[in-house]
């Protein structure tokens, strides 16, 4: 099978953990340009994953990155794990614990009124370590070198949050969400709303509207790929 990078295609990756968005980005950049001699190409991905998340990338090269909008405007799908008892700044694994707090009180119904209470359409504040553009640097800018930053509540709407299995302090979860929400915001919201803290400790994505992580090319597939253009 054979590609036309330029006029535009669309590429499923499973992005690595502790991989950037960006590097995934160059990484299928350098591949096709290598490949084909090109010394130009469009090439972008629809919608960040966390450098601590993995799972399902989007890429559009060619005339396809003008869908990007498209394809960040899609409900996503992610599956992971909540820890109880303790709190960071980044709500996540970024950052080092900041502060413990007792969770023995907390019970599986207790959970399941709380996840009950945050599913629908809301306000959620986005966390100060996010790419938030504040007067025109990203909110992450201002936290790394601690500054006061006053971040605003975006609407966000969450379709399903399920509780998937429970090994306390550890909460493994399903979540379908809209665009612009932060699952670590949520780990946040959960920990208050169970008198204790919490944060985000493993993150995957598995669906973006109707893309599937099943679907989806590891990094050393994505390079036989692009190396052969061969899928078979």
């Amino acid at each position: 099978m054979t590609f036309d990078f330029e006029k535009g295609e669309i590429l499923l990756v499973n992005k690595p953990y502790k991989w950037t968005s960006f590097d995934v980005v160059n990484l299928v950049r350098n591949y096709i340009r290598k490949d084909l001699g090109l010394k130009k190409l469009k090439i972008g991905h629809a919608g960040t994953l966390d450098p601590l998340a993995s799972g399902l990338l989007i890429l559009c090269t060619g005339r396809m990155t003008k869908q990007i909008e498209q394809f960040k405007e899609y409900d996503k799908e992610y599956t992971g794990t909540f820890t109880l008892g303790a709190t960071t700044p980044s709500y996540d694994l970024e950052q080092e614990i900041d502060q413990h707090y007792p969770w023995e009180h907390v019970t599986r119904e207790n959970i399941l009124e709380a996840v009950k209470s945050m599913t629908g359409t809301y306000d959620q504040l986005p966390p100060v370590y996010s790419a938030n553009k504040i007067k025109g640097k990203r909110a992450y800018e201002y936290a790394r070198r601690d500054q006061e930053v006053e971040m605003r509540l975006k609407r966000i709407t969450i379709s399903a949050f399920e509780i998937e299995e429970l090994k306390l302090p550890e909460v493994c979860f399903r979540v379908v969400c809209s665009k612009g929400t932060y699952i670590r915001a949520l780990a946040r919201d959960l920990g208050t709303a169970l008198s204790t803290g919490a944060h985000l400790t493993a993150l995957c994505r598995s669906r973006v509207g109707p893309y599937l992580l099943k679907d989806a090319y590891d990094i050393e597939a994505i390079k036989k790929l692009l190396t052969t253009k061969d899928l078979s």
